[in-house]
């Protein structure tokens, strides 16, 4: 009898959250990220900070949490230090004694003596690990993304649709969709083509301004999955990655389905705000105008929602302090986000996001429309505009960013759409070093 009918209604609480007690998660966090520039320099991509207090690779995780996944491991290879001791510190809360966890899981040359090759290289050198687990289905996640999706309602469409294999999806603007796995479905959803990254990317039926793109998340059964994963690995021809060469080998030979976003993302509950949000902060640009779009009155990502919260390491700091209260020399943040263990004196923020331990001196200090990452000290009389300053950095006495951009460009790091992304590097501080 089918898990299906052996629980009688489909889709039901009881039937989602067995699929779940029965799924295994595997975030692929191995990434460095290279588009993001020196802000991946000394970390791997899921381990930046977003939004004030988290790292890009919470969301996943508290999308595990929230969606009833309690066993999980975490595929790390590049400059993985910060994020193997966020997850220490922040993920370790999980009781083994119930069968749940949070394992790391380094390349360590366990089935060869190389590093990760590709995404589907990496879920093999693990396989006896997985193996050892015994779980009836693995969701296998892009741990780089800032979103919120119930993967319980994509396991409960995935057993129900009779899937090998489910990809979930989301509509993209057809010049974007060169950066992801396009593919094409038909009138059931089952995916008939699949092309990773193409230049000239296949519009959505109907929808010609439009693709269906990936998102990295991807349900298998497990089973299923050993077969293809030794299968890739015999290929001499391959280059061992999921979109590349598993999921255009297997849409011609088995079933694989895609996931409409829209049916498992958690949208706000307050505002009339109904989207779905998913975002690859894969760039500065990006980064930014994620990071900048919280501080608006009513942001398409609400971190506000109790009904699924976002889990992180919780940090013990003061509330943040705003002093001085004189004409010219007024502690204040305007529009911003100001985190726990920041002290603004006598300086003026607006329209910005302050992560934790922000120090912002006075003498006519401003910043305006900036992404300030942990343990900042800003130097008196400083104009920071349109700017993402790296964690640790101290920025110099009147040092002006953001209204010349010949300068900006020959100092820092500028981006097309003229944000000036600043590390301690950038300035001669060297917080990595030898000697």
């Amino acid at each position: 009898m089918s898990e299906e009918g052996s629980l009688g209604v489909a889709n039901s609480p009881h039937f989602v959250s067995n699929l779940t007690k029965n799924t295994l998660a595997l975030v692929l966090a191995g990434g460095r990220g290279s588009r993001l520039g020196p802000l991946t320099d000394w970390r791997a991509k899921p381990a930046v900070p977003f939004g004030g207090k988290f790292r890009i690779i919470d969301f996943c995780l508290s999308n595990c949490l929230n969606s009833g996944i309690r066993r999980i491991g975490v595929l790390t290879q590049y400059k993985s230090h910060s994020l193997i001791r966020h997850i220490q510190l922040g993920w370790g809360f999980l009781r083994g004694e119930f069968s749940e966890f949070t394992e790391i899981l380094p390349a360590q040359q366990r089935m060869n003596t190389g590093w990760y090759k590709g995404t589907a290289d990496a879920i093999f050198q693990n396989i006896d690990i997985l193996r050892a687990h015994r779980p009836r289905y693995v969701i296998i996640l892009a741990g780089d993304h800032i979103y919120k999706m119930d993967y319980g309602q994509m396991l409960a469409e995935h057993v129900q649709s009779q899937a090998d294999m489910s990809v979930a999806c989301i509509e993209v603007p057809l010049e974007e969709a060169k950066s992801f796995g396009v593919m094409a479905v038909n009138s059931e959803d089952r995916v008939i083509a699949f092309t990773e990254k193409p230049q000239d990317p296949v519009p959505i039926p109907g929808n010609p301004d439009r693709a269906l793109a990936s998102m990295g998340v991807y349900v298998f059964n497990t089973d299923f999955l050993y077969e293809q994963l030794i299968r890739d690995s015999d290929s001499h021809d391959s280059t061992h990655d999921f979109g590349n060469d598993l999921i255009p080998y297997m849409v011609s030979r088995y079933r694989v389905i895609a996931h409409r976003f829209r049916n498992s993302c958690i949208s706000s509950s307050e505002g009339g705000n109904s989207r779905c949000y998913w975002r690859d902060v894969g760039t500065v640009d990006a980064y930014w105008a994620a990071n900048i779009d919280l501080v608006h009155v009513t942001p398409d990502l609400d971190l506000y929602d109790n009904r699924w919260p976002i889990w992180t390491y919780q940090e013990q700091l003061p509330p943040a302090k705003f002093v001085f209260d004189d004409e010219g020399r007024r502690g204040m943040a305007l529009d911003s986000i100001v985190s726990g263990g920041c002290i603004i004196s006598g300086a003026t923020v607006r329209r910005s996001l302050l992560f934790s331990n922000v120090r912002i001196n006075d003498g006519h200090t401003l910043i305006e429309d900036s992404v300030i990452l942990p343990n900042v000290r800003m130097g008196e009389g400083a104009r920071l505009r349109k700017v993402v300053v790296d964690k640790g950095t101290i920025i110099p006495h009147g040092l002006v960013v953001g209204e010349d951009p010949v300068e900006d460009a020959r100092r820092f790091y500028r981006t097309p759409n003229g944000v000036t992304l600043i590390t301690p590097e950038l300035l001669g501080q060297q917080l990595h070093f030898v000697r």
